[in-house]
C-alpha cells in the first residue's frame, strides 16, 4: 500500500462520514442519546461502508480502518456535546 492510496482511502472515507454525519444529523442525536447509534445508523453505516470498500484496494479495505475511524472522528466526535449516559 503506497502513501498515496493511504490519503486517498482516508479523504474518501472522511468525505463518506461527512456525508453520513450531514444527512443524518437528528437520527444521530437520537442515537446518541438513547444509546444506540449504530443500530440507528445501521443502513448508512453499512451503505458507506460497501462504497467505501468498492473504492480503495483490497488490501488497503483488510489491512486499516480508515472508514471506521472517519465515522468516530467525523460522526462521533463531532456530537460530543450531546447529552449521553455513555460520556
Amino acid at each position: 500500500m503506497t502513501d498515496e492510496e493511504k490519503i486517498k482511502a482516508m479523504r474518501l472515507a472522511r468525505a463518506i462520514a461527512s456525508d453520513i454525519s450531514l444527512y443524518n444529523e437528528q437520527k444521530i442525536i437520537k442515537g446518541i442519546e438513547q444509546d444506540n447509534l449504530f443500530e440507528v445508523l445501521k443502513e448508512e453505516l453499512e451503505e458507506g461502508r460497501e462504497l467505501y470498500k468498492s473504492r480503495v484496494s483490497h488490501e488497503v479495505y483488510t489491512t486499516a480502518n480508515f472508514f471506521e475511524r472517519a465515522v468516530n472522528d467525523i460522526v462521533l466526535r463531532s456530537k460530543a456535546h450531546v447529552k449521553s449516559k455513555i460520556w
